[in-house]
């Protein structure tokens, strides 16, 4: 219903944005530490909208490719928004389509709520999709590698903690993850912290 959102960024948490348009404020859910950048004080959003009997679920990505994984994510039989955020947040988009064109899934058993035979499925189902957008990821016109604003340790466990972690778990988990990697990239960090 919705291809886009433009407005301005009203507000921003590790897994969701708030952009204003037109007066209203629309709350997306987003890949954790997901990089939309402003342009003119202004963000645009490829949106996902779910209709359920007792809720509408709006979703959000920086590029419209990385909103065609999720939808891809959505075809797997057992996989929902929840399952298929938490793959997008754990994994770039071109590994994730190297995962299933190899039929490996390691990648996949690494996020937390996917077990093995969920991941199973998601090879299954999307063995035959995976190898013509691989071939687009690496022609580079598909997918581009996730980039990460720079953020704290804190909003790394804040976002651990919206996917499900406690909270001592998620801070031990970041606690390790800082020691392994470099620099401010919160997406990195959290990726990392989610292998831990």
């Amino acid at each position: 219903m919705y291809d886009f959102i433009e407005g301005r960024l009203s507000e921003r948490r590790p897994t969701h944005l708030v952009l204003e348009a037109g007066g209203i404020g629309y709350d997306l859910a987003v890949p954790l530490g997901a990089d939309f950048p402003v342009r003119e004080g202004r963000v645009r959003a490829w949106t996902h909208l779910i209709v359920r009997e007792d809720a509408h679920l709006l979703f959000g990505f920086p590029e419209r490719e990385r909103r065609e994984l999720f939808r891809l994510l959505l075809e797997v039989r057992g996989v929902g928004p929840a399952v298929a955020l938490a793959v997008l947040s754990s994994l770039p988009g071109d590994e994730l389509l190297r995962a299933i064109a190899a039929q490996d899934s390691a990648p996949f058993l690494r996020v937390k709520g996917i077990g093995k035979k969920t991941a199973e499925q998601i090879l299954l189902d999307l063995r035959d999709k995976a190898p013509r957008m691989l071939a687009e990821v690496e022609r580079g016109t598909l997918v581009p590698r996730a980039g990460a604003p720079t953020r704290r340790l804190e909003d790394a466990v804040r976002a651990l903690i919206s996917i499900g972690y406690g909270d001592k778990e998620a801070r031990k988990s970041v606690e390790r993850a800082a020691a392994k990697v470099q620099g401010d990239d919160l997406e990195l960090l959290v990726r990392t912290a989610l292998q831990e």
